[in-house]
């Protein structure tokens, strides 16, 4: 299989809502269920985009859609909005972004733990404002008790990713950098 490109679609997003590439990106390829982070250079012509690391997530049973209340997963531009759980043990258990408690002490493996990567979206009418706005949807990156799940669409909309990878990424992207989100083959999409 060949490796990763950053999505030209990207590039064009970032273009037509006027917002500059970061440093780094993150995006993510629902029908895959694989995720990906480059690392922009400088070139005498353009910025080149270099694969940093390709990860294995899981994204929502439900499919994709923007829609507030729909727990799928929302597609487009966002950006890294807020970080939580820095300095937590990973299994650390996560309610209102708040640590409640350890997956150890027998709180479900459905929790959101480890840490939390809270995304904003950016194009407005599509992910950001009204029925659709991300940040309002409490759509994250974060950690997720059952390891079985990564690779199978299984989360209400969030993007899963295994402690091993969450934990270093987490410390390596501050906020503000861009994510982006696509369907990344055959999915079906709902308006709801």
């Amino acid at each position: 299989m060949k490796p990763p490109r950053l999505p030209t679609t990207f590039r064009l997003a970032c273009k037509r809502l006027g917002v500059t590439p970061t440093r780094h990106v993150f995006t993510v390829r629902v029908a895959q269920q694989r995720a990906a982070l480059f690392e922009l250079t400088a070139n005498a012509n353009r910025p080149a985009a270099k694969l940093v690391k390709e990860f294995v997530c899981s994204t929502s049973k439900f499919g994709i859609g923007q829609v507030s209340g729909s727990n799928r997963t929302p597609l487009g531009l966002h950006r890294v909005a807020e970080k939580h759980g820095c300095g937590q043990p990973a299994g650390t258990v996560f309610k209102g972004r708040k640590p409640v408690g350890h997956l150890r002490d027998g709180l479900p493996l459905e929790s959101i733990t480890t840490r939390i990567l809270g995304l904003d979206g950016l194009d407005p009418g599509f992910n950001r404002g009204g029925n659709v706005d991300s940040f309002a949807r409490y759509i994250y990156i974060h950690g997720f008790g059952d390891p079985a799940s990564f690779g199978h669409p299984a989360s209400h909309g969030c993007i899963h990713l295994a402690d091993a990878d969450l934990i270093p990424l987490y410390e390596q992207l501050p906020v503000g950098t861009l994510v982006w989100i696509e369907k990344g083959g055959r999915v079906t999409e709902s308006k709801s």
